[in-house]
């Protein structure tokens, strides 16, 4: 619990104290948002607004996961020390904040709403998300347990193996199944983040939702003492509960600065590595398909943009939602962005708790 608290800690204030600088230097070099001219038209006051704000939470994130064990080190508990899984977490985390950050500035530096073409963000997004499934399957520990592994899981591995038919078909189909949740994950953030401190404070819910997640399968890990008879065979519990509390409190300093009137955006930079993060927090905890309940709001907003853009297809340009995203749909419905972020934070609040709720009923009817 102590380190948890501390990485929260170090990584709100680095975040709380570093952006108002950071605005600063922005607003400086005029890199503001461009914004797009198709979204509704309340936006354009948007315009200019300082972005990339990813950048400073992703590396406070970093700072604060690698001081934590240091600082853990220095008081003796050795047994806190930087793990497989911690590092899968910050690959993916920061990979896919790099490719955003490219993203963004390109945006910014060619004064346009679209930065790299989109073959470009896909062989990017590809390479990191191929390594991180490549890495995922590799260092075991003495009990012999690797960061992820082939099964399919929804609350804990189920029998639905991968490797069916071998290792390395076994390692092919992982990494597909991985690259699959990882981007549905991205692209779900992605789009979510299009109102003031909307997708910020759906991010925190989640995050908690897998640091509780994380506190409980390493109380209830298999071969604890303290464990009962139904435990959980995750390979480093703990310190992906560190990272989901890390996470937690640099975004709830940044939504101090993205709360309506945003003072900055996160921009892909953000977006994109929260996504990453997330869906590294999903596979490491063996908690894969328990994603679509914890993710709803971020589940559904996605959908509503395949909704929209296949029914605008097969119609011959009908349209379901008067605009999509979905919370843009409700902005021309007469909501104000305050309500469609605040009902939509309720959402997403009910949708963790729901994941919570499952996670642990079937630990409860398990026994």
């Amino acid at each position: 619990m102590i380190a948890l608290i501390l990485g929260a800690g170090i990584a709100l204030v680095l975040t709380m104290v570093a952006l108002p600088l950071y605005i600063r230097l922005l607003t400086k070099k005029q890199y503001g948002q461009v914004v797009r001219d198709d979204g509704p038209n309340s936006h354009a006051v948007k315009s200019g607004t300082p972005t990339m704000g990813g950048v400073v939470f992703v590396l406070a994130v970093f700072v604060a996961y690698f001081a934590t064990h240091l600082i853990l080190g220095l008081m003796g508990r050795t047994s806190s020390g930087i793990t497989a899984s911690g590092l899968l977490v910050l690959l993916l985390f920061g990979g896919m904040g790099l490719v955003g950050f490219l993203d963004d500035f390109i945006k910014i530096a060619k004064k346009r709403s679209l930065g790299l073409r989109a073959y470009q963000k896909i062989v990017l997004q590809a390479i990191v998300g191929v390594s991180f499934g490549i890495l995922a399957l590799q260092f075991p520990n003495s009990q012999g347990l690797t960061p992820a592994s082939t099964a399919i899981s929804f609350l804990r591995d189920s029998n639905i193996d991968l490797a069916f038919a071998g290792p390395m078909l076994g390692l092919i189909l992982f990494v597909l199944w991985a690259n699959f949740i990882v981007t549905g994950t991205t692209n779900g953030v992605n789009l979510t983040d299009g109102l003031d401190g909307l997708a910020t404070g759906a991010s925190i819910m989640v995050f908690g939702a897998y640091t509780l997640i994380g506190i409980w399968q390493q109380n209830q890990a298999c071969g604890n003492a303290n464990a009962l008879e139904v435990c959980y065979t995750v390979r480093d519990p703990q310190d992906l509960a560190l990272l989901g509390a890390t996470i937690s409190g640099a975004l709830i300093a940044f939504l101090w600065w993205n709360a309506k009137p945003a003072k900055i955006f996160m921009g892909d930079t953000g977006s994109l590595a929260i996504g990453g993060a997330v869906a590294a927090m999903a596979i490491l905890s063996r908690t894969q398909l328990l994603l679509v309940v914890i993710a709803g709001l971020f589940v559904i907003i996605a959908l509503s943009v395949i909704i929209q853009v296949g029914y605008f297809k097969l119609s011959g340009g009908k349209r379901v939602f008067k605009m999509a995203p979905l919370q843009h749909h409700f902005e021309l419905s007469g909501w104000s962005e305050e309500n469609v972020v605040i009902r939509f934070w309720i959402l997403a609040g009910l949708f963790v708790a729901a994941g919570l709720g499952l996670f642990y009923s079937e630990w409860v009817v398990a026994l």
